[in-house]
């Protein structure tokens, strides 16, 4: 564990907002790369990203002060204090937030939800894999105690004082199972994005996958202050994944009585040289149909 990658007397820089900066660029390189596979415009994608990452950022903090809110409303001043502000919020809030964002402006403009949803879920993934590597080096997000040789001891004061990361205790090391599990997801997913029959797929598949994934992992996760719900029974992102997966079982139910009209989702749209190609073809064939057609006009009527 590092938080602090730079220290230069007062000026600070930390490991967390580095890695973050990187997640963020990755995410946006790998949605501008599948849009253009998609079909869709490099600037449009670009824009949007920018707008989303935004309101992702602002739902997750949301949803991390509405899971404490206890603590918050006997603290009101944390909420704009530097740990809330380094923390990495709750993943769910961002998501559900971005995801509102998404309806809407589809709606707007007129873009197919679901060919913009599998763009986005691989760019989401990868993001998600190198930022859980920040929260690792700042400490935050960390695993109950365990006795096993894979788990992480953290020393950093720092680290404790802002993200109250207990120190000198073996931990499980679940930022790093996360950003493993969403690694994977990632790669899955890109596996998954040419040969996908059907808008929405690669989106349902990226849902699915983590739900299960983040599902599992919060059993082993030791911070109090995400948020409980059923007396204690499930988190918070326990409660949404469920919710999530039941979304996912629906949509697939509905896909199923509801069969896609066209037989398969194609990547790279026809060039205008192959539309002019196939032009030329279909006018060649047409002439040497009528090459070969027995003529049933009068030699006068032809030359008028």
């Amino acid at each position: 564990m590092h938080p602090i990658l730079i220290n230069l007397g007062s000026f600070h820089l930390p490991t967390f907002g580095v890695l973050l900066i990187l997640a963020i660029l990755a995410a946006i390189v790998t949605a501008v790369r599948l849009g253009r596979r998609a079909g869709l415009d490099s600037g449009m994608v670009l824009d949007f990203c920018t707008w989303i990452i935004l309101i992702a950022l602002v739902g997750a903090k949301v949803l991390m002060i509405v899971s404490d809110w206890s603590y918050y409303r006997a603290n009101p001043g944390e909420i704009f204090s530097t740990s809330t502000l380094m923390a990495a919020g709750v993943f769910y809030g961002g998501f559900l937030a971005a995801l509102g964002f998404v309806l809407w402006y589809v709606r707007v403009q007129k873009v197919s939800f679901w060919k913009l949803a599998d763009v986005l879920a691989p760019a989401v993934a990868v993001g998600q894999s190198i930022g859980r590597l920040g929260c690792f080096a700042a400490g935050c997000d960390y695993g109950k105690p365990t006795t096993g040789a894979w788990g992480v001891v953290f020393t950093s004061s720092f680290a404790h004082e802002v993200a109250g990361t207990p120190l000198g205790i073996r931990l499980y090391p679940t930022q790093v199972y996360e950003a493993l599990a969403t690694l994977a997801i990632f790669g899955t997913l890109l596996w998954q994005f040419p040969k996908r029959r059907r808008q929405g797929g690669i989106f349902l598949l990226y849902v699915g996958l983590y739900a299960i994934a983040r599902f599992s992992l919060e059993y082993l996760r030791g911070d109090e202050d995400r948020g409980f719900v059923f007396h204690h029974l499930l988190s918070t992102s326990q409660f949404i994944a469920l919710l999530a997966l039941a979304g996912v079982a629906a949509a697939l139910l509905w896909r199923r009585n509801h069969p896609a009209p066209e037989r398969a989702v194609a990547d790279v749209p026809a060039t205008p040289s192959v539309i002019g190609q196939r032009k030329a073809g279909s006018t060649r064939a047409q002439a040497m149909a009528a090459a070969h057609t027995p003529r049933t006009t009068s030699p006068g009527r032809a030359k008028r």
